[in-house]
């Protein structure tokens, strides 16, 4: 790599790196998964630098190479986790949904599968554009509108669960 490029390289990563690691955060819920996520996207990114280093969707590809890089931390088996309970959970009933705090809503992220997860921290979070979030996570856009509304429909109701 060229000087010029590896310094606009190192430009745009110092730039872009609390984004990437909120993030990263958002969608793994550790702080040190979400360091490794961001630190092997920047890697994907210094290898193909020169290809796409003077793009102007250079922030929708790092997004997708986060996205794709957390998404195949969460195939390997060390992550699938079951948790066992006694008893089912009651159905919840509609009612007011009150504000939850951030904590809560990290925790309440937390329980959604991979998939809607990512559909929401794009969607509202990135505030990305449906036909985007459909790109950035290689399915249409109706799987993008459905992955978004069922996942607010099981935040709203693990929220009011918990209250």
């Amino acid at each position: 790599m060229k000087q010029s490029e590896e310094n606009a390289y190192r430009e745009y990563v110092t730039a872009r790196m609390e984004v990437m690691r909120r993030t990263a955060y958002l969608l793994c819920r550790d702080w040190h998964t979400a360091d490794d996520l961001v630190s092997i996207t920047i890697g994907k990114l210094y290898r193909h630098w020169s290809r796409v280093g003077g793009a102007q969707s250079l922030d929708a590809y790092v997004r997708k190479a986060l996205l794709r890089t957390w998404l195949d931390e969460k195939r390997r088996p060390w992550h699938r986790r079951e948790q066992l309970v006694e008893e089912l959970p009651e159905l919840p009933s509609p009612t007011e949904f009150a504000v939850v705090s951030r904590a809560q809503l990290l925790d309440l992220l937390d329980g959604l599968p991979p998939r809607r997860r990512a559909a929401v921290v794009l969607r509202l979070y990135l505030d990305l554009s449906v036909e985007e979030t459909a790109e950035i996570l290689g399915c249409s856009v109706g799987t993008v509108k459905s992955q978004t509304a069922r996942g607010l429909d099981t935040l709203r109701a693990r929220a009011a669960e918990a209250d």
